[in-house]
């Protein structure tokens, strides 16, 4: 965690929350997701009181991205060859218990990293955003890709502890306390409403 010392200033016009993954077919791959999406809820609701903006990522395909996957993608390639994860899938879908409000971002993905396939940081500029907050499933998958490459593109990077989740606990703990506080700041979701209510 980030020492309170260390801690930028938020500014909650210049700032998005993102919800990654946070979709049906993907919850029940980690632990306790329930908790997890209660705790994403609630900071999804303090950025709103702030006036900040909430974007939502999703992955899912359409036949035409399952065709375009090539079989060098080992990610995806298994994944595209059994037709799974259909755009209009329920399981695809943002988990209603934080369903998306008019105003808010929504992008649709076909990679792990929450921009390589899609306009996000287009419409984060538009909206003067510098601040990106970071939530959601896996730790080592679309969070680790989201915060490395927004990073590079001078964002301020800000990952919640308690608002992402891995299915091995051993890779959320490392990524978390060794390899994410060297490019972002690591916060709880308490520390997060902190920061908003003295912004």
């Amino acid at each position: 965690m980030t020492s309170p010392a260390a801690l930028p200033t938020i500014v909650p016009g210049r700032t998005a929350l993102l919800a990654m993954d946070l979709q049906g077919g993907i919850l029940p791959l980690v632990p306790d997701p329930d908790a997890l999406v209660d705790r994403v809820k609630g900071a999804i609701t303090d950025v709103r009181a702030a006036g900040g903006t909430i974007g939502y990522v999703r992955v899912a395909f359409t036949e035409d991205d399952w065709a375009a996957v090539p079989e060098t993608n080992k990610s995806f390639s298994p994944l595209a060859a059994a037709k799974l994860n259909h755009h209009e899938d329920p399981a695809t879908q943002v988990d209603e218990r934080i369903a998306p409000e008019d105003g808010d971002i929504v992008v649709r993905k076909v990679r792990i990293g929450a921009a390589s396939t899609t306009d996000l940081y287009e419409q984060l500029r538009e909206r003067g955003i510098d601040t990106l907050i970071l939530s959601g499933i896996s730790t080592s998958g679309v969070v680790l890709s989201t915060l490395t490459d927004a990073a590079d593109r001078d964002f301020r990077v800000v990952v919640l502890s308690d608002g992402v989740a891995d299915h091995d606990q051993e890779v959320h703990r490392v990524l978390l306390e060794k390899v994410f506080p060297m490019r972002a700041y690591v916060i709880d979701t308490a520390t997060l409403r902190e920061l908003l209510g003295s912004a």
